[in-house]
């Protein structure tokens, strides 16, 4: 099977990217290669959820202009409103990222206020769900509630597409939290930490796809 689906950490051999829609912040450490990879799972004819998209990151504008339907989502109300949106990616990324922002990404992306422990989307709507460097922040029962509500609102052959940090999150709890929420790793599964792992801030971070369990 393709390399993209092993779950497992991301090295510094694999692809990266320093651009999606913007020049990405330099302090964004890992962002140029989740963006990288996960941009790779985005596929023309499908509908997708960004999960807790943050306000500023770029993810869900990329998704529009490579996918069918795009939803995105994030627990600060300011997602709902194109002009917050605009201004915190001038405060973050300046005057020039912001003019690449055109009105029409507004107009082709669904957006919603919503915690992930409680999402207002329809059972098996999607064809891919991701969420990118947000379960680390997540308390175990909210982490719990998230997976619960991928899985409801998932295609039965559709995907999810994480990121997280290590060790803030324990991986062998967090595997036994996919297991019991009905899900499974898509394709191979590599927990071992490698020389190469890329780091930043003490951390590293890990990579993972997972569908419904058969």
């Amino acid at each position: 099977m393709n390399d993209k689906y092993t779950s497992r950490f991301i090295t510094t051999s694999d692809a990266q990217t320093d651009s999606m829609i913007f020049k990405l912040r330099s302090t964004w450490w890992s962002r140029f290669y989740e963006y990288a990879w996960a941009a790779s799972f985005a596929e023309p004819e499908a509908t997708v959820l960004d999960a807790a998209c943050g306000i500023s990151h770029p993810f869900k504008f990329f998704l529009s202009e490579n996918c069918a339907h795009v939803y995105a989502c994030d627990i600060d109300e300011r997602i709902l409103h194109p002009g917050s949106i605009i201004q915190e990616i001038t405060a973050d990324l300046g005057y020039e990222a912001a003019q690449a922002i055109h009105p029409g990404y507004f107009e082709r992306i669904h957006f919603s206020q919503a915690n992930l422990a409680q999402l207002p989307y329809s059972e098996s709507m999607f064809d891919t769900i991701f969420c990118i460097s947000v379960l680390e922040h997540l308390d175990l029962p909210t982490l719990r509630s998230a997976l619960q509500e991928f899985k409801r609102i998932l295609k039965q052959d559709g995907l999810i597409i994480l990121t997280f940090d290590y060790p803030v999150i324990n991986l062998t709890l967090l595997q036994t939290e996919i297991q019991q929420q009905g899900l499974s790793f898509y394709g191979s599964v590599d927990f071992t930490l490698p020389a190469d792992a890329i780091t930043g801030y003490d951390l590293n971070c890990f990579r993972a796809v997972l569908t419904k369990s058969r």
